[in-house]
């Protein structure tokens, strides 16, 4: 299986580097071809210009843009790693899909609708974020989060998602507590691929 995990973490210092290192040991023990795009490494550019836009409506799609779209249309899977800020995806995540998952690309309108492009795909989310988990669970956004990808974002465009994975208090969590959430994160993977 051809899978690519899209990463959005500045520091690579991070649990979420952590997670990364883990999903990519457990997809590859399994035999699946792996491609990272390390969206701060690879300095992607998130901000969607009326050029881009121009272009890509002139059939001329800019280079960067086409080189991610050709990663995803060649992967079986799609997992995306980044920590939940402000109840959202970082900026360069989310500049990632306004940019990259465009109209006649990952979605287009027909006579039915919504056509979804990237139909036959699977797709998994691993976030973090410090607030503890029961209170998003409780004010509804755990629940906001999953929609708004998962829904919003994957299987508007016929990506199936297979799980979403949200760990909350990541900051002040101990090292038992982040080592568990590495084999959650191993067991999950080997489990939905």
């Amino acid at each position: 299986m051809e899978h690519l995990i899209v990463y959005a973490h500045p520091n690579p210092d991070s649990f979420n580097h952590a997670i990364l290192e883990t999903t990519v040991r457990t997809l590859k023990q399994k035999g699946h071809e792996v491609v990272v795009r390390d969206l701060y490494k690879i300095d992607f550019q998130p901000v969607l210009k009326p050029q881009d836009t121009a272009a890509m409506k002139a059939g001329q799609t800019p280079e960067d843009i086409k080189t991610e779209q050709d990663h995803i249309a060649q992967a079986d899977a799609i997992t995306f790693i980044y920590p939940i800020w402000w109840t959202g995806m970082p900026a360069i995540l989310k500049g990632y899909v306004d940019r990259v998952f465009s109209y006649g690309f990952a979605y287009a309108y027909g006579e039915q609708g919504i056509d979804k492009l990237l139909k036959g795909k699977k797709g998994l989310i691993i976030n973090t974020h410090g607030t503890p988990k029961d209170i998003y669970d409780q004010i509804g956004m755990t629940a906001g989060l999953k929609i708004t990808s998962d829904t919003g974002i994957f299987d508007f465009t016929g990506i199936e998602p297979v799980e979403h994975l949200l760990f909350g208090s990541v900051p002040s969590a101990g090292e038992a507590a982040l080592k568990d959430i590495l084999k959650q994160v191993e067991a999950k993977v080997a489990s939905v691929f």
